[in-house]
């Protein structure tokens, strides 16, 4: 291969969500050269006060939605209004994204802080014990009903929602929908947590209660994801992929209702059939 036809990416600008890559593509030994764009992922680096917490690698979009919801769902906040300000800091290595909390929150952070080493295919490294287990104590609005017309209308709305996955083709989503079935936020992520992590953060600041829709996830729904769904308090989640049996254990718990496997014109459910009604 010449030193022309060789891949490369091109230089970014610091905060890029996408690389624009050149490539060479070949059909037997025939060659096409191209360009792709591939998902940019970054070491984001958590800092509450001055005190650094995790290093999560992630796609450097929606910082400020993801400081919110990795705080909420990481039990570090209990409300949007315990977290003051945040900022974002782009360097060469990295991304540092400041969150600056309540005084009396921080202290209590500070006392209970753990490190953790964040990746975008893991959501509890870093945990040393099993009693360390992520779990929510909230309970998900027993009176949400939600029709099997809505959630049709989600997941065909959905694709064209996914503009960094139309683009790359290497990123996860996680949207809410309004009980009628319109997305009313999505966000994308390499990590299929960090991308829900930041929708419930624009949630928070938004303001949006848990019994206004439900949640839409195009990855699996693992345990960690049951979590996050009830620190938000969501009584419905919609998923792409199959659920695994710990995150049905979990949904169980905290009254969710776990949809799966979910198409445009089917849908199975694993725990809660109770709160979907037919129109």
């Amino acid at each position: 291969m010449s030193t022309e036809a060789r891949p490369h990416i091109m230089a970014l600008p610091p905060c890029s969500v996408s690389a624009p890559m050149r490539i060479v593509t070949y059909t037997g030994d025939a060659a096409r050269f191209g360009e792709r764009a591939l998902a940019v992922e970054t070491p984001i680096n958590l800092v509450y006060g001055s005190v650094p917490h995790a290093v999560m690698m992630a796609t450097p979009a929606d910082l400020e939605d993801f400081a919110y919801g990795f705080s909420l769902t990481e039990g570090i906040v209990e409300g949007a209004e315990e977290i003051r300000e945040t900022r974002v800091e782009a360097g060469p290595d990295g991304v540092r994204l400041h969150v600056e909390l309540a005084p009396g929150r921080l202290r209590e952070h500070l006392a209970r802080k753990r490190a953790i080493s964040g990746r975008t295919g893991c959501g509890v490294c870093g945990i040393e014990d099993l009693a360390e287990l992520p779990r929510a104590e909230m309970g998900a609005v027993s009176d949400l009903r939600v029709s099997l017309p809505a959630i049709a209308r989600s997941l065909a709305g959905l694709d064209a929602a996914q503009r960094l996955g139309a683009e790359t083709r290497a990123v996860h989503a996680a949207a809410w929908a309004a009980l009628d079935g319109a997305l009313v936020a999505v966000r994308e992520d390499v990590g299929r947590h960090n991308a829900l992590d930041k929708l419930i953060g624009g949630l928070m600041r938004a303001g949006t209660a848990a019994d206004q829709g439900f949640l839409v996830i195009t990855s699996r729904c693992s345990f960690e994801m049951v979590e996050k769904a009830a620190r938000l308090g969501a009584a419905v989640i919609v998923a792409i992929s199959a659920p695994t049996s710990l995150a049905l254990d979990r949904a169980r718990v905290h009254g969710i209702t776990l949809c799966a496997i979910a198409r445009a014109d089917s849908v199975t459910v694993f725990t809660g059939a109770e709160r979907l009604v037919a129109a």
